[in-house]
């Protein structure tokens, strides 16, 4: 059941740094546009939700390693479904770097889900 845990909470990581990584790329590529998101000037509110967003694989590095078990199962299949549906909203976005990076988060998403839901 540990294992469970630590495997989960490494997975969160790796969303974490492949999201990441797509930043990075992003601003070394110039396919973007500071101050602005989707080509639009970004207000306060897209920020917070870029924020929020970008929070979750970090709170649920924390959640798999302390919350108590079942819930935390339940909480990891949300959260891995929440951020595949979100990502999916944005397809296809401009750069293939960016297209095959959600893909590989879709797989560690997947993976994640997988364990979850195997979780006994």
């Amino acid at each position: 059941m540990e294992s469970t845990r630590i495997i989960l909470a490494g997975l969160w990581v790796a969303v974490m740094l492949v999201y990441l990584l797509g930043d990075v790329l992003r601003i070394f590529a110039g396919d973007f546009t500071p101050g602005e998101m989707g080509g639009k000037k970004a207000e306060s509110w897209m920020w917070m939700v870029a924020a929020l967003f970008m929070l979750i694989p970090v709170a649920l590095i924390v959640l798999s390693l302390t919350s108590p078990y079942p819930a935390i199962r339940w909480i990891n299949i949300a959260a891995a479904v929440f951020v595949v549906v979100f990502n999916i909203a944005g397809l296809p976005y401009p750069g293939a770097y960016d297209n095959f990076l959600i893909a590989v988060s879709f797989v560690l998403n997947g993976v994640t889900i997988w364990y979850a839901w195997t979780w006994t």
